[in-house]
């Protein structure tokens, strides 16, 4: 009677979808950052089957879900989870999306503050890379912690523009700013990924002597206010400028637990 060999072939574990979520939390320390209350930070829809694959985009969409149906991964990363909008029932759009999830069993992990203040993978210190700045400080106060970032420099505003529109354009966004007199320099400058330009951090700004604000976006008003306090605001879009910390995440996690990563487009225009 032949016998059969059991292979000596040693397979890695599996890696669970709670084991990533829970590295996450404690890399991006998301159980002691304040949010707003829909953020819901961290895992908002589990997946039973092992991590296969990673897709990362700015907002959890029926379009952001097709791109992870498409690169056959099952764990979408997001910055704008599932709840962005506050609650609603689950009929129309939003049982359309929860649908998606459940047919396809894909996990969702969302992290907004947290990742947008992240010393190595947040949107503000990656933009300002991205824009050739050094931060030296903290800056926009929430809530007891810092968001953003600011420093110091002396560059043209306009080719500091010019490099947000460069970066900007990848995403669909046209970069708009506040009035720039000819031969303006920026010498110390801020930054706030997003809706930036709230009221307290326009204040902040300005109270710390800052000349140059960028931002993803801001309410009609900031450009009145920023200009007759001789404040530049440079409005480099909400969806651009939150691509970088998701993508970040992705791309760590993805060499951590050896499995492939993608990032989805699916930009607003704003």
């Amino acid at each position: 009677m032949e016998h059969k060999k059991f292979s000596t072939q040693i397979f890695e574990p599996m890696t669970t979808i709670d084991e990533v979520s829970r590295y996450s939390d404690e890399l991006l320390k998301t159980a002691s950052i304040p949010d707003y209350p829909s953020a819901l930070n961290g895992l908002q829809f589990e997946c039973r089957a092992p991590l296969r694959g990673i897709a990362a985009a700015v907002d959890f969409s029926t379009r952001a879900i097709e791109g992870v149906k498409a690169v056959s991964a099952n764990l979408l990363i997001v910055h704008h989870g599932m709840f962005w909008g506050g609650l609603a029932p689950l009929t129309g759009a939003v049982h359309r999306r929860v649908r998606l999830l459940f047919d396809n069993d894909i996990a969702v992990y969302s992290s907004h503050i947290p990742l947008d203040c992240h010393p190595t993978l947040g949107n503000n210190v990656l933009l300002a890379r991205e824009l050739q700045l050094t931060p030296s400080k903290e800056f926009a106060w929430y809530q007891g912690i810092f968001i953003g970032v600011a420093g110091e420099c002396d560059v043209a505003t306009q080719a500091l523009v010019e490099r947000a529109s460069s970066f900007a354009r990848q995403y669909g966004h046209i970069v708009r700013t506040t009035p720039i007199k000819e031969g303006r320099r920026t010498k110390r400058w801020g930054m706030c990924s997003g809706a930036g330009a709230a009221a307290d951090t326009l204040k902040e700004a300005i109270d710390a002597g800052i000349d140059t604000l960028i931002v993803g976006e801001g309410p009609h008003w900031t450009a009145i206010t920023a200009e007759e306090n001789d404040l530049v605001v440079i409005y480099a879009g909400h969806y651009a400028t939150e691509t970088l910390g998701v993508c970040a995440l992705a791309r760590h996690l993805s060499d951590k637990y050896k499995v492939p990563w993608q990032f989805v487009s699916a930009p607003t225009g704003l």
